[in-house]
């Protein structure tokens, strides 16, 4: 499959080659999407522009799942056939795994293309298919090598993950590995296929140790400057728009739960001001995906899918919320690591990086964190159990009012066909009541209607109940209010 496709560059002032090109703002941390060869050479000189040495450490994460193969400079990936145009959810890939199947990738393009007259047949995620005459074909681990020809300083680390929920614990430890060592100002770059959501997610944890550089190193050099206040420096003090609602907060109960059980608001603050930053504007981001605020949008949306639709659509909300908890918890670990990297100092370093009034400031590359993510969660291991229970508790459906509900069941219990009229009348006027938050438009005619079907559905005497379910079971009809109200009312004798 074709990385690249028509539409694919999100923001404003692209770089050629390099789609969805950006810096975090505060950070030298930097996202995009699969870079053509020619967009590798691009990022990179963006990223040292013309104070950081082109022969300078440069570490860059690559998030993706599929192994990479460049036709004539342009990126390709191996996709299941039930996978174009989908996230590639494809398990517990591993570095290993991804690089070994890239030569073996890149011999099945060969061939094929020999067989084809030294053209290749692919297609992008609309499916479009085209042929390619194939003048140069490399693997990805050949183009980061002709990279370095330029940029000697790259490190290069895959870290495979998948698209919604959570990277494995390991994953974390991977990315802490690669970059303990580097200094403060070492670039990071992250990519995925486009630059969303698994590039969004692993631009946060980079970010997270940044912050994890600057409170153990700097602390003590900051307090040595007169008249500055520690307090507005900290970032656990970041405080949310308190008009915003509450899940667009991320204050779902089983983040509620892990705080307390953390006994760390703080941790949850600063996440959220990192996940901010790497959201976009309208959160002081440049970037496209708001990991937090997407929960929410998912579940307002949730409430107008049909019933396969939310099938899909919970799954991610979970896997998304799964994530969220995970980067809280991270959150929690990496500030655990500053203190004990401050307090890990031996009395020959303290007399090194000695400040006047006693105080220290150790150098970001000299910093190391003495505990693993994993061996944390270890510790914490009540959190695993609680976020695979908690995921789920939301409240995936409005309640309809007891009085409403109590009211329409006796309408239809004492002459259903009677009453039918009064009964479409007072589920829509419930329904008007319970869905006035939302702005008026086609979502909240189509909130309003689902409402309305699931309610007729729900206080159907049983004989009728009895008979639309067996058609609704059989594909006759679905669950739709004028089909259920067609099979109550003319369509009777018709059976399943």
């Amino acid at each position: 499959m074709a990385d690249h496709f028509a539409n694919i560059q999100k923001l404003p002032d692209p770089i050629a080659g390099c789609p969805n090109f950006r810096r975090v703002p505060g950070y030298k941390v930097y996202c995009c999407g699969q870079p053509t060869i020619a967009g590798f050479e691009a990022c990179l000189t963006k990223v040292c522009g013309d104070t950081y040495p082109k022969d300078g450490k440069i570490i860059w994460f690559n998030l993706r799942q599929e192994p990479s193969v460049y036709v004539n400079g342009e990126p390709l990936c191996a996709r299941p056939a039930n996978k174009i145009g989908e996230y590639a959810e494809l398990g517990n890939i591993t570095r290993d795994q991804n690089k070994a199947d890239e030569p073996e990738f890149m011999k099945v393009c060969e061939n094929r293309a020999k067989e084809n007259g030294g053209k290749l047949k692919v297609v992008d995620i609309n499916k479009v298919e085209k042929e390619v005459e194939v003048k140069e074909m490399k693997t990805l681990s050949e183009v980061i090598e002709g990279a370095k020809a330029k940029f000697p300083g790259l490190v290069h680390m895959r870290v495979p993950v998948c698209n919604s929920a959570a990277p494995l614990e390991n994953d974390f430890d991977i990315m802490c590995d690669t970059l303990t060592g580097t200094s403060i100002n070492t670039p990071i770059i992250i990519n995925d296929q486009v630059g969303l959501s698994r590039a969004t997610t692993a631009c946060v944890i980079a970010c997270l140790f940044k912050e994890f550089q600057i409170n153990a190193s700097f602390e003590g050099l900051v307090e040595t400057v007169p008249g500055v206040n520690l307090d507005l420096l900290k970032m656990d003090r970041y405080k949310m728009d308190p008009n915003k609602d509450a899940l667009f907060r991320g204050e779902f109960e089983v983040i509620k739960e892990l705080v307390a059980e953390l006994k760390d608001e703080g941790a949850k603050n600063e996440c959220d001001k990192v996940i901010d930053k790497n959201g976009p504007a309208k959160t002081g981001g440049t970037g496209i995906k708001q990991l937090r605020e997407n929960i929410a949008e998912s579940k307002l949306s949730y409430e107008i899918m049909d019933d396969a639709a939310q099938v899909f659509l919970k799954s991610k909300i979970m896997d998304n919320i799964h994530k969220y908890f995970y980067l809280i918890a991270f959150t929690a670990y990496m500030r655990q690591a500053a203190e004990l990297a401050r307090s890990a100092v031996s009395d020959e370093d303290k007399a090194k990086n000695s400040l006047t009034g006693g105080k220290t400031a150790i150098p970001g590359d000299q910093l190391k964190v003495n505990k693993t993510f994993a061996a944390f969660m270890e510790e914490h291991a009540v959190l695993r159990g609680m976020v695979e229970a908690g995921k789920g508790k939301l409240q995936w459906e409005r309640d309809i009012p007891a009085a409403a509900l109590a009211n329409l069941e006796s309408l239809a219990t004492t002459d259903f066909k009677a009453n039918l009229g009064k009964i479409i009348h007072d589920i829509y006027q419930t329904a008007h009541t319970m869905f006035a938050d939302m702005p008026q438009g086609d979502h909240k005619k189509r909130a309003k209607y689902r409402f309305a079907s699931k309610t007729l559905m729900r206080i159907l005497p049983n004989n009728l109940k009895g008979e639309v379910e067996a058609l609704i079971e059989k594909k006759s009809i679905t669950l739709d209010l004028y089909e259920i109200l067609g099979q109550c009312t003319w369509g009777q004798g018709i059976k399943a």
